[in-house]
């Protein structure tokens, strides 16, 4: 059964800094407080339905990827649990429970950073149209779904509403430094290897993953792993068992959901729809499964 559905946060006493699509940050001065709730996007609306402990999973799963890539870079998380947070929180302590984060601030860098092991999505998309992937040339024949032949750093712009944008490394080195993109590059391929390896062995083909980055430190030059990592909302989680390259592939994330909006033929423009009980409930449930076998642990709800 669903134990908590948290849609928006009004937290008295505390400065919203701003409302994402899921998450609500807030300011504590020397930190930020980041709220995962429960809401869902798909075809970039947030929709009028949410996934019961969604934003759990999300804000669990990223502190145990925290914990295993540690030693690859410095990244953002203080701590999530609510007995370390400010004096300020703790009249809110029963709704930040499990999925609240207390992190460093940092300058976070106007690019996302996108690891593909796997021909799926908009990579997928440039590939059949050009044959290649964000300026990476692949071979000829690859299907859907096929794994690559090495992994691939395709990064993105970031876009506060709508699709981000696939762009090329030269292209992100113009925006951010090209010294500072090799090191995006290298770091980013190092975090989705080491998430490759850990999931194969849980069962998890992870095809693809975003991360996102900020420049911390006195002199702003201390490279920041930031945001979440490695969930099944920035990456694409399939089943290893029911891999089947030449085809898209079942999912441990919105499948579901995309599924019953593509059915009901939603236009995709507002007014955004609901989602049915059925629709909510088996999409809760791949969210809690694969927290389950990545983590090994089972939810705090």
């Amino acid at each position: 059964m669903a134990t908590s559905l948290v849609l928006e946060t009004n937290l008295s006493g505390l400065t919203l800094q701003r409302r994402g699509k899921v998450r609500d940050v807030y300011d504590l001065g020397e930190h930020l407080l980041i709220v995962a709730t429960d809401r869902i996007s798909a075809f970039d609306y947030v929709l009028g339905s949410g996934i019961p402990d969604k934003g759990k999973v999300l804000t669990q799963l990223s502190a145990f990827w925290f914990g295993k890539i540690g030693d690859l870079t410095p990244h953002h998380l203080v701590s999530i649990d609510v007995a370390d947070f400010p004096a300020a929180t703790r009249p809110h302590r029963d709704i930040l429970r499990g999925r609240s984060m207390l992190v460093r601030k940092t300058n976070p860098l106007p690019v996302e950073c996108v690891a593909r092991g796997f021909l799926s999505g908009s990579g997928l998309k440039d590939y059949n149209k050009t044959g290649a992937v964000c300026g990476h040339a692949l071979p000829a024949g690859l299907r859907d779904s096929d794994r690559l032949p090495t992994a691939i750093f395709t990064p993105a712009t970031k876009a506060e509403s709508g699709h981000d944008e696939n762009i090329s490394e030269e292209r992100a080195g113009e925006i951010v430094g090209a010294a500072l993109i090799r090191r995006l590059r290298d770091l980013t391929l190092a975090i989705y290897a080491r998430g490759v390896a850990h999931a194969e062995t849980c069962g998890i083909i992870i095809a693809d993953t975003k991360l996102e980055f900020g420049l911390a430190g006195p002199d702003n030059t201390e490279l920041v792993l930031i945001d979440e990592i490695l969930t099944p909302d920035s990456s694409r989680f399939w089943p290893k068992a029911h891999y089947a390259p030449g085809r898209s592939q079942p999912s441990y994330d919105k499948q579901f959901v995309r599924d019953y909006l593509e059915e009901i033929k939603w236009n995709k423009q507002p007014p955004v729809p609901s989602l049915p009980d059925d629709v909510v409930a088996r999409t809760r449930a791949k969210y809690l499964e694969a927290y389950r076998l990545l983590s090994g642990r089972e939810l705090e709800v």
